[in-house]
């Protein structure tokens, strides 16, 4: 049987950056299993997952269009107990064979059979039937919206499609749906349709740097290649991570200093950015006044900024910046940056200025009131 690689991305709004990476292993993960549980892939498929701010996608090779055809076998229960004396099925065989999701009518007419076997002097029923063989297209659906409506999240959005009245629900709205097997679309059928969602081969890249757009995948293979060719798009969240790092470690490199690096922060950043484009800012010396772990909190915390240590290991007054977007002048995105951060280490400096200003005896004093349990 001929085998295709498989292409499934959703076009959604902005995800929840720290969820992102989560959702995304999740999404890919979990189709996978689901495709591998229906005997659409072979014994060499593999999985690759996306997720960027705008999207979740997974690439798997090797699935089949038709779903592989399985024998099972299955002891039943003893002869005596399975039959009337008539020779018809009892009410005990009848239950099992619904449990097995056989209907009696199918053994009747010869389609599932029924085998009789001597074990230790008693005869026993096995129930042997064939499986499988059903298209993708049917498959697809099914697992598909099982996998994606049951995302690791508590954060999903009930919001209108369309044509303004029907209700869904999803981590964000989605805006699109691609389903490549091969360079053939696969249609999703009813259950998408109500929720105004058609499979197809267009997508969008970046908001602002793609060089076309709307996005036209032609294969599930090239994905990957336009996204960051024509979309301006990393869509790998690991090799996007690389990337910012690399980026990061050469900058920290041209001023001589060092990084100081936070994994949470940066899958957060990785979260955040579409294609990274690392910048340098800085602030006036005079804020270094300040604990340092004050301004490094500041600037990670609430701006996403990566600080700068020098060769002693103490903070400097430059930072890193991960930028989503690549003008050919970056002083705008610079110098906004740091207009941005100058009022927070400003309000940093006066409340430590102003502590500074009473005895430390005089704080000590309002432990008093509190009681450590």
């Amino acid at each position: 049987m001929t085998t295709k690689n498989l292409l499934v991305e959703w076009l959604v709004e902005e995800l929840p950056p720290k969820e992102l990476n989560k959702l995304g292993d999740s999404f890919a993960s979990g189709l996978f299993e689901s495709l591998k549980d229906g005997n659409l892939t072979e014994s060499d498929s593999e999985m690759t997952a996306f997720a960027s701010p705008r999207r979740l996608a997974v690439h798997v090779t090797h699935i089949r269009s038709n779903s592989l055809k399985v024998k099972k076998r299955i002891k039943l229960m003893p002869e005596k107990v399975g039959f009337n004396s008539d020779g018809s099925l009892s009410d005990a065989m009848r239950k099992r064979l619904t449990k097995e999701g056989v209907h009696d009518q199918a053994v009747q007419n010869g389609i599932v059979k029924l085998e009789s076997v001597v074990e230790n002097e008693t005869s026993y029923i096995y129930l042997e039937s064939e499986t499988g063989g059903e298209s993708l297209e049917i498959m697809l659906p099914v697992r598909l919206s099982k996998v994606i409506f049951n995302l690791p999240t508590n954060k999903f959005m009930n919001y209108q499609i369309s044509d303004g009245w029907t209700t869904t629900h999803f981590v964000r709205p989605i805006h699109g749906l691609v389903i490549l097997h091969g360079s053939s679309i696969l249609p999703m059928g009813n259950f998408f349709s109500q929720r105004g969602l058609e499979a197809g081969r267009e997508t969008q890249g970046h908001r602002f740097e793609a060089s076309i757009s709307p996005l036209i995948i032609r294969d599930a293979d090239s994905y990957e290649a336009q996204m960051e060719n024509e979309g301006a798009v990393i869509a790998s969240f690991t090799k996007r991570r690389a990337e910012i790092v690399r980026q990061l470690e050469a900058a920290a490199k041209k001023e001589g200093l060092t990084l100081i690096t936070d994994d949470a922060l940066l899958d957060e950043v990785t979260a955040l950015v579409e294609r990274p484009n690392v910048l340098l800012g800085q602030f006036e010396k005079e804020f270094l006044d300040v604990p340092p772990e004050c301004l490094i909190l500041t600037m990670k915390a609430n701006q996403k900024y990566f600080p700068l240590v020098d060769s002693a290991g103490k903070l400097t007054n430059k930072f890193l910046i991960v930028s989503n977007i690549t003008p050919a002048d970056p002083s705008a995105v610079i110098q906004g940056n740091e207009r941005v951060v100058r009022p927070r280490l400003a309000d940093a400096k006066f409340f430590f200025d102003k502590d500074r200003k009473r005895d430390l005896s005089v704080h000590g004093r309002g432990l008093d009131k509190v009681v450590y349990h």
